[in-house]
């Protein structure tokens, strides 16, 4: 007797580009080549994206995806041709939980933002006049519009022309970029007026807060803070009040469950005080945003490559996590909060930066973070009694590592 086959789901294919920008890795995809059902917002895209990343996986190695097992490696990103007449392409954001079927739409990845043009240029969907025409000077600017959060970005895009005359994206060089192990092409963004016209960057209308901690497990019940939205929504806290240096590496956070517990506590209730959350309870749905960060003035230390940096070569330490774990450099869109907040006279940030100390507005700043330092500008101004952020800018690099087709099952989407 023959049994019959038991039934399953075969595997389908589907276009795909694997990609590192800045600090970070994703998977991205071109909108139109994604299956007809996740061209659309909803849960059909949401389980398809879990399934190519690898989560919900309770191990926390996303082992049957592409997903690396950390923040920076579980992301994905969608890109479009844009029908904005000032724009070339449309870029959108998913942060994928690890552990939980989660994937957060609230926010950018400015590591990822750096592969965005490239990306961009080689899945055609830039225009080939403005290709060919940014030969002349080894630079295409590609205008993005970053969807998750409305607001345009432009990357300065390297590009050359190749033995057969043809157009095409400079991907290796000499450029440095401290947390990534290969040198490689400089891609220079500008996230412009990262912050809405009609409202303030500091979401009090402060730019240092009493931030009650009571039953945090803190030292006080009250310590300050500068809350800050630019780039992304960012707490930003003396380390020495957190009980830190401001050198820590990912061993000194990341392996103390009870540590983690407490910077969660404080993060919920810093989402509540910006106004993020109506209740503490909320950020249990939303780890993308707000980001927490701590900071010390300029000292010495050892980054976790075993590179030594000095405090004369920079102007502050900076710490922050993401997605409940100390980042092992800095997140993108966290070194636009940094850039902003280090730029407006009277932050932390710029207390840190030694800002207090100057008669004249910072416009940029080197900090130290795990894995070395990063040089961020910015251009802050008061309108209308509200503090906006005109421009930031900084420097990362992007790398091609896969074309291809990612598989899943035909089941994924239910």
């Amino acid at each position: 007797m023959t049994r019959p086959n038991p039934a399953f789901a075969p595997q389908i294919s589907v276009p795909a580009t694997y990609m590192r920008g800045g600090t970070s890795k994703g998977t991205f995809f071109k909108l139109s080549d994604l299956p007809q059902r996740c061209q659309v917002a909803g849960k059909s895209r949401d389980n398809f994206l879990l399934r190519v990343i690898g989560s919900p996986d309770p191990y926390g190695k996303q082992i049957d995806g592409l997903g690396n097992g950390s923040s920076s490696t579980s992301k994905t990103v969608i890109l479009s041709k844009s029908s904005r007449s000032d724009h070339d392409v449309n870029y959108l954001f998913g942060q994928v939980n690890i552990a939980k079927p989660i994937i957060d739409w609230a926010g950018n990845c400015g590591n990822l933002t750096a592969a965005v043009g490239a990306c961009a240029i080689n899945m055609g969907l830039v225009d080939t006049d403005k290709i060919a025409n940014s030969a002349n000077t080894g630079i295409c600017e590609v205008r993005i519009w970053q969807e998750n959060i409305g607001k345009t970005i432009i990357a300065y895009v390297p590009v050359y022309k190749d033995e057969n005359g043809n157009v095409q994206v400079q991907e290796t060089g000499d450029f440095e970029l401290d947390g990534v192990t290969f040198p490689a092409a400089e891609v220079k963004i500008e996230f412009i007026d990262p912050v809405d016209s009609s409202s303030d960057m500091f979401p009090t209308g402060n730019l240092v807060d009493d931030f009650d901690v009571s039953g945090c497990g803190l030292a006080s019940d009250s310590v300050k803070a500068t809350f800050i939205s630019a780039g992304i929504p960012t707490i930003f806290m003396k380390a020495e009040d957190l009980g830190f240096t401001g050198t820590e590496l990912q061993g000194d956070i990341n392996s103390n469950s009870e540590l983690l517990a407490k910077l969660e506590k404080i993060r919920a209730k810093g989402g509540v005080a910006m106004g993020l959350f109506k209740d503490v309870s909320e950020a249990q749905t939303s780890q993308h945003i707000p980001k927490i960060a701590w900071v010390g003035t300029a000292q010495s230390y050892t980054a976790s490559s075993g590179k030594s940096v000095n405090a004369d070569e920079i102007n502050l330490v900076v710490r922050a996590m993401s997605m409940g774990q100390l980042h092992h450099a800095m997140m993108g869109t966290a070194a636009v909060a940094i850039a902003a907040a280090a730029t407006t006279q009277g932050t932390l940030v710029n207390e840190a930066a030694g800002g207090g100390q100057s008669k004249n507005q910072l416009s940029e700043v080197r900090f130290g973070h795990p894995s070395g330092t990063l040089l961020v500008g910015g251009k802050t101004e008061q309108v209308d009694g509200r503090w906006q952020a005109k421009k930031v800018s900084m420097s990362r690099s992007a790398r091609r590592i896969m074309v291809g087709g990612v598989f899943v099952p035909a089941d994924a989407f239910n």
